[in-house]
């Protein structure tokens, strides 16, 4: 057997090059450079850190936000519908009960949220996203936060939430709403209550879920009861309250457990 002799390489921070993928100038050459194109800010590269930036201004903006609730539902709601109202009540019963409001900070069920929560005297938080065809953070908004990525987006739904209430809504609200389901059935987050409003909105697909998925085996019976259904803000208050001093109290519990000596 023949040996072959390996290059030594060529080290472009963690990248090792050899051959023909040395390149014939180095970083630093190519950083300053003059004349070059504005096509590299739409590089791989640069987009990751453009993606690392919007988790650093996420966490930056929202680290002392406090106890949050996040509320979902349609940016196409109008302002004079029973939906619009129940929006506006569940931002101000939620202040009421402690906590802030994170909200798309979009309009409709959106603005309504944020509306209530900022007239109640709580903080009222738009995490808005870039799209074409929707509107501007709500002026009800206290804290915004904007973001390119929806995954940076979601992840901060989620990180800063002690709960999800979700009106009736479109293909955005089915979204945050099983991808919220999802992180508690893998228990990749501790379970947090996820509240619909509106039974009559919800019913068809929760007799879908009960019904064809559970009978196919693709879901379990206990991933059902990951889902609460109210028709009156009030409650999905409640519900909200009673499962964080549930999830606080086995917090508090597992923390001052005292270790059982096994001899």
């Amino acid at each position: 057997m023949t040996d072959v002799s390996v290059p030594e390489g060529y080290r472009k921070g963690p990248v090792l090059l050899r051959r023909g993928q040395v390149p014939s100038t180095t970083t630093d050459q190519r950083l300053l450079a003059r004349g070059e194109g504005a096509e590299w800010v739409h590089s791989d590269p640069w987009r990751v850190m453009r993606i690392q930036s919007e988790f650093v201004e996420g966490f930056g903006a929202l680290a002392e936000v406090g106890p949050a609730v996040s509320v979902f539902g349609s940016a196409r709601t109008p302002r004079d519908t029973p939906e619009y109202a129940m929006g506006r009540e569940i931002g101000r019963g939620l202040v009421e009960a402690g906590y802030a409001v994170m909200t798309g900070g979009g309009p409709g069920i959106m603005e309504a949220a944020n509306r209530g929560a900022s007239e109640a005297g709580g903080l009222s938080v738009g995490l808005g996203i870039e799209l074409p065809h929707e509107q501007s953070m709500n002026a009800w908004v206290d804290l915004g936060v904007n973001f390119r990525y929806f995954f940076a987006r979601k992840t901060m739904f989620v990180k800063y939430a002690q709960g999800f209430v979700v009106l009736p809504g479109g293909f955005g609200t089915f979204d945050e709403l099983f991808e919220s389901v999802t992180l508690v059935q893998t228990q990749k987050v501790t379970e947090f209550p996820i509240v619909l409003v509106g039974s009559s909105y919800w019913r068809g697909l929760l007799d879908w879920l009960s019904g064809p998925v559970l009978d196919a085996g693709t879901i379990s019976p206990h991933d059902l009861k990951l889902l609460h259904v109210v028709d009156d803000p009030a409650e999905a208050v409640h519900l909200v309250r009673e499962k964080d001093a549930q999830l606080q109290a086995a917090e508090e519990a597992a923390r001052t457990a005292i270790p059982v000596d096994p001899a």
